[in-house]
């Protein structure tokens, strides 16, 4: 039996540093774990749409991207196929899939997205222009938040 022992990483919604990759971007990404922090070829991050915000079309040569929509509501678009998504809902995009996602709602869209390997995204975030969580985010990703409406 292998004797070895991996500790955890453990991080609060106060922890995360987001970003805008533009200044004029109207999504940001607050990374929660990249190659920086685990030391894995991973991404993962919330990502926060304002209303009518978007990611603008993009795609990955080896990367899967996954989106997995924890508040709001908007579009998912991949190589020119159309779907809504909401909360609860996940996505997966392929390698090589130009996709964007838009916030078709009239609140905040808010997705975990992870991907993996990282193929240069976490570098990309981190190049962007810092911005904070404000209190409608840290509402959405609180865990006493989650506890307390089950």
């Amino acid at each position: 039996m292998d004797e070895s022992c991996v500790i955890p990483v453990v991080k609060s919604p106060h922890e995360y540093q987001a970003y805008r990759i533009s200044p004029d971007a109207t999504n940001r990404l607050a990374i929660v774990f990249d190659p920086a922090t685990v030391n894995l070829s991973i991404t993962y991050c919330i990502e926060i749409f304002d209303v009518d915000g978007k990611t603008p079309p993009n795609r990955h040569l080896f990367a899967v991207e996954t989106f997995f929509v924890l508040k709001g509501e908007g579009i998912a678009i991949c190589d020119g196929k159309e779907v809504v998504i909401r909360s609860g809902d996940t996505l997966l995009v392929p390698p090589t899939g130009v996709h964007e996602i838009r916030n078709t709602g009239s609140e905040r869209l808010y997705t975990i997205t992870v991907m993996m390997p990282n193929e240069n995204f976490a570098e990309l975030i981190r190049s962007g222009v810092p911005v904070k969580l404000d209190a409608e985010d840290l509402a959405v990703l609180r865990r006493d938040l989650v506890q307390n409406s089950v």
